[in-house]
């Protein structure tokens, strides 16, 4: 059977048999043609059908081609005027044959079309055609800095592509065929470029140093907003790897504490290889200790392995309702076959028309993250697997609250269902364990700049449980919500940052990447001498000559026989030899005795500089 013949069986099925478009080509064991190209020609078809309905109709094809089908007549058209390398069938195949006839008729037919539609040229009408299915979404693209910088895949991979200032340009350049790109306001080290440019091909992506990740699929790691004094990382769910090598580059732009790591669960085997391979494209093998098969439901948080985890990252199995692309194939339009003949007294006789199918009754079809389908035929079985979804991700979420030593956990979703949302959020603060520990959901105004800058945030009107007090807007404040419909370029996303009631994550300083000024690329800047400059007064977060800060405390550096150093610095640690921090964020010193006598032991070792 003929690719043309494998499409038209495809797009003429119901499209309740198997699911989505791309699920039924791709999950087909009878497919001899390529399923790639299958799934090209049935969506681009789908496009154009419309168009192409109204050129086979008026050109009269199927009338004068018998042995062409409706759909066929679609396919082939398609190919013979739009593909590039016309019908992809031999010269002297039947049916390139009796298409290839009717080229001038149909060219003409073709351009009546356009002409009608207004458009001056093809590539007009093709301008057109895209816009119909909404605007063209940007292709994000995170740099991994663990292998490369920004401005290095500027001067490499982006080299031609005009810097503009906005991801609506990028988005617009779908039109032009313009390659553009955007650097991200929100979200640091990633770039908005021109869809439909492929970046699968490039040295920069097949390497690991570029990241395919919707702007969106960013926010849950940035938002945690990982620290080398936060211990150990959990990523709960962690295959693909996206916000795993997320996780990594942020840390490795910090510095990565001694023994620190990222723990990686996935409880797919399958996932977890592609999990795997990711992490050690990325390069964050070093880093990184996986779990694969292991269910994080499963794990003790009391576990010593466990003991030093500050952080969880939880993106649990979700509807999949926000992801772009997902049901999104255009619906592919059939000519008519009706003729019209004349009777021996010239009036006209139309031919008998087949008998219309019967209507399928519809229904939703639910593909999760992982690209599961499931069929549900009824609102109510929507209704039902949505709770069911989010009884799961409060189980996980109350899991997270178990760990001793957490401080901070983001849960997210990539569904739009508030359900899954706003009501995990809510039934995880109303939880036992939630009030015993105290976690709360991290405000807005405490959150790192991109996302306290981010404008679309919590959706309470299809929550029913809450007071509708100060407290849920601080609530609905605290969500992170992104629209995939909004024009912003976005998928449908949500992602919320609990932390603990008690524990310092308020800044007190006017910036949120801590005290410190920092660069460009979220390091801290530091003199000739290695001390870096505190953001709140601008001064040397260590005067040489008068201390830290203003507490009349003498820094001494290097001390031999000293019985407070022990060799670890000057400043106290805890039990893990993390550098304890005072409110303010600065490190606080161990006690010196101040004495004349002193400065003739002082030995000559240099200053070292702060933990990042």
């Amino acid at each position: 059977m003929s690719l043309y013949h494998e499409t038209a069986a495809i797009v003429t099925s119901p499209s309740t048999h198997g699911g989505s478009l791309k699920s039924r080509i791709y999950g087909s064991k009878d497919l001899k043609s390529p399923p790639a190209q299958v799934y090209a020609l049935a969506f681009e078809s789908s496009k154009w059908s419309a168009i192409l309905k109204e050129v086979v109709e008026s050109s009269q094809l199927l009338q004068k081609e018998r042995k062409i089908t409706p759909a066929l007549s679609i396919l082939l058209v398609h190919d013979l005027l739009l593909a590039k390398k016309g019908v992809a069938l031999p010269a002297s195949h039947g049916l390139r044959l009796a298409v290839e006839k009717h080229k001038a008729r149909l060219q003409s037919e073709f351009t009546r079309a356009r002409i009608r539609r207004k458009c001056p040229t093809v590539e007009a009408l093709k301008a057109t055609v895209d816009a119909q299915l909404g605007p063209a979404h940007p292709r994000w693209i995170r740099v991994n800095t663990l292998k490369s910088t920004v401005d290095e895949q500027l001067d490499t991979t982006f080299k031609g592509f005009e810097v503009v200032p906005t991801a609506q340009e990028v988005m617009a350049s779908a039109l032009t065929g313009k390659r553009v790109l955007c650097l991200d306001s929100h979200v640091p080290n990633l770039i908005a470029a021109s869809p439909g440019v492929d970046f699968t091909k490039t040295e920069a992506y097949k390497s690991g140093a570029l990241i395919l990740q919707d702007k969106a699929s960013c926010f849950p790691a940035y938002l945690l907003d990982p620290r080398p004094e936060d211990g150990d990382i959990i990523d709960a769910c962690s295959a693909p790897g996206n916000k795993t090598t997320h996780l990594a580059g942020i840390l490795h732009e910090r510095g990565f504490a001694p023994n620190q790591h990222i723990i990686a669960f996935e409880k797919d085997k399958h996932r977890a290889k592609t999990l795997d391979k990711m992490i050690r494209t990325a390069g964050t093998d070093k880093h990184t200790l996986t779990h694969p098969g292991r269910d994080f439901l499963q794990a003790d948080p009391h576990a010593p392995e466990f003991r030093a985890v500050g952080a969880l990252l939880l993106d649990p199995s979700c509807s999949g309702s926000g992801i772009v692309g997902r049901d999104d194939t255009p619906e592919f339009h059939l000519p008519s076959t009706t003729t019209t003949t004349t009777t021996p007294d010239n009036k006209p006789l139309k031919r008998k028309r087949p008998a219309a199918p019967t209507p399928v009754q519809p229904q939703t079809i639910m593909i999760d993250d992982a690209g599961t389908e499931t069929h549900l035929p009824t609102p109510q079985a929507l209704q039902t697997r949505l709770t069911a979804l989010a009884t799961f991700q409060l189980a996980i979420l109350l899991h997270a609250f178990a760990f001793p030593a957490a401080k901070k956990v983001t849960y997210s979703t990539c569904s739009i269902h508030a359900v899954e949302n706003e009501g995990v959020v809510f039934a995880a603060l109303r939880s036992d364990i939630a009030k015993q520990r105290g976690w709360r959901v991290l405000g807005r105004e405490e959150q790192v700049r991109g996302m306290r800058e981010w404008p679309v945030r919590g959706d309470l009107r299809d929550v029913t449980e809450r007071d509708d007090g100060e407290g849920d807007k601080v609530v609905g404040g605290g969500c992170v919500r992104a629209e995939r419909e909004d024009g912003r370029g976005v998928m449908g996303f949500f992602v919320v940052c609990f932390v603990r009631k008690g524990d310092d994550h308020h800044k007190t300083d006017d910036d949120d990447e801590g005290p410190f000024v920092r660069d460009g690329e979220g390091r801290i800047v530091r003199d000739e001498e290695g001390i870096p400059t505190v953001n709140r007064t601008g001064k040397k977060a260590v005067d040489l000559e008068g201390g830290l800060g203003s507490s009349g405390v003498e820094v001494r550096f290097g001390e031999e026989g000293g019985d407070d150093d022990n060799g670890d610095g000057p400043f106290k640690r805890d039990a893990e030899g993390r550098i304890v921090r005072g409110l303010d964020g600065m490190p606080r010193l161990k006690a010196k005795r101040a004495s004349a006598d002193d400065d003739d032991d002082q030995g000559d070792d240099g200053w070292g500089g702060f933990d990042d």
